[in-house]
């Protein structure tokens, strides 16, 4: 099992298998677009801008399980990114990151790899290898373009 293994619906609706993604560095990343964090959609563009060339991309999961802070609908969501941020990375459909409803893609995400538990809020980033494997987990305070999360992109690239 890995990222890999999973599929999902893009903001758009339409059916997304996760296996072409294999060969890709990849973010994921639980959004949101009412938070103290949502700012970190421009640093999330910038980064994927300056790695995608390189085999590196980002997908945006809409969440709204933390403070009802994602309220919109899928289209609401894509055009508050577009506008307000630019984001040309890959966003999917809101789904649920934690609870009884969370989706299996957030499953394996929280239950595998070395750094288990519950998404605690919006902007929680998890680097994926070209394998599908988890590299590793920053939590929302971890800005994109840190030299921490960085530096690890570029290691795995």
């Amino acid at each position: 099992m890995s990222f890999h293994s999973f599929k999902v619906k893009n903001i758009q609706g339409k059916e997304i298998d996760l296996s072409a993604y294999k060969g890709k560095v990849v973010l994921a990343v639980n959004v949101a677009s009412k938070c103290g964090f949502t700012s970190q959609y421009e640093s999330l563009e910038a980064i994927y801008k300056k790695y995608k060339d390189k085999g590196f991309v980002i997908i945006g999961f809409p969440a709204n399980n933390f403070g009802s802070q994602e309220p919109g609908s899928n289209d609401q969501i894509a055009e508050f990114c577009k506008l307000n941020y630019g984001v040309s990375f890959d966003m999917m459909s809101k789904i649920s990151v934690k609870g009884d409803d969370k989706h299996e893609v957030y499953k394996f995400l929280t239950e595998s790899g070395s750094e288990k538990g519950d998404v605690k809020w919006n902007f929680e980033k998890f680097l994926i290898g070209k394998d599908g494997s988890i590299i590793g987990r920053y939590g929302s305070s971890v800005k994109p373009d840190s030299k921490e999360l960085t530096s690890a992109i570029e290691q795995s690239l």
